[in-house]
């Protein structure tokens, strides 16, 4: 199956918005012209000001693919950021967003092969796409996500995720019911979850991503099954 190409500018209705942290949200939107995208893939949201002024910041979709139409987008509010304040503080259900995708080819996931997901803290939206692609499609012996994240109150999709293909590694404050304390991400969380002949996808960011990447290495992953995707602040 091929990519889907990006499709042009098109309007999305904001459908639906709720919290997933003090400082993320998830905005449900329904598109104009639906392109089924594939688990990774990201769109483009563009802002228009009176003047002309835009300001646009890529998302990934956390949605899995379908043909409903619709597309789930998480956002992490960040203060001085133009797209993302505006989203949080000024968008309402039945807003309208300029909207471009779905992007990317590299850092997908089809469904019918083997995967470790690696995910640090709002790394983690593009893997729940590929996790609900497998609960849904009934195929969730192919995957196995591990999230790190400093706390639990930072921790994305909290109700949804537990399964036994997650792992959640707390690096600063560790639940009470945790059976693991607080520490960075290590070669054991990993070792302990490696499913034979799978492809790594790791989202997170830059010094997240070399950190896995590396113990992915001493473990003796192949560096082709190793894809990346590094997630810089996006305002």
């Amino acid at each position: 199956m091929a990519v889907p190409a990006p499709g042009p500018w098109q309007v999305a209705t904001v459908e639906k918005l709720w919290r997933e942290t003090e400082r993320a949200k998830t905005f449900r939107l329904g598109l104009v012209a639906p392109s089924r995208h594939l688990a990774g893939q990201h769109y483009v949201v563009r802002l228009t000001a009176a003047d002309g002024y835009t300001a646009q910041r890529s998302y990934s979709v956390a949605s899995p693919p379908d043909d409903s139409g619709e597309i789930e987008i998480t956002v992490e509010r960040l203060d001085d950021g133009e797209v993302s304040t505006y989203l949080h503080d000024v968008v309402v259900p039945g807003d309208e967003l300029e909207v471009r995708g779905p992007i990317g080819g590299w850092f997908v996931w089809r469904g019918d092969t083997p995967a470790l997901l690696v995910a640090g803290g709002s790394g983690i939206v593009p893997l729940m796409s590929m996790l609900r692609l497998a609960r849904r499609s009934g195929r969730s012996e192919l995957v196995r996500l591990v999230v790190s994240v400093r706390s639990p109150d930072g921790l994305y999709y909290a109700r949804e995720l537990p399964g036994a293909e997650t792992t959640v590694v707390f690096t600063r404050e560790a639940p009470p019911s945790s059976d693991r304390p607080a520490g960075r991400l290590s070669e054991d969380d990993l070792r302990r979850v490696l499913v034979p002949g799978a492809t790594a996808y790791v989202c997170g960011s830059s010094g997240f991503a070399d950190h896995v990447t590396g113990l992915l290495q001493v473990l003796g992953f192949p560096g082709e099954r190793i894809r990346v995707e590094r997630f810089g602040p996006s305002g």
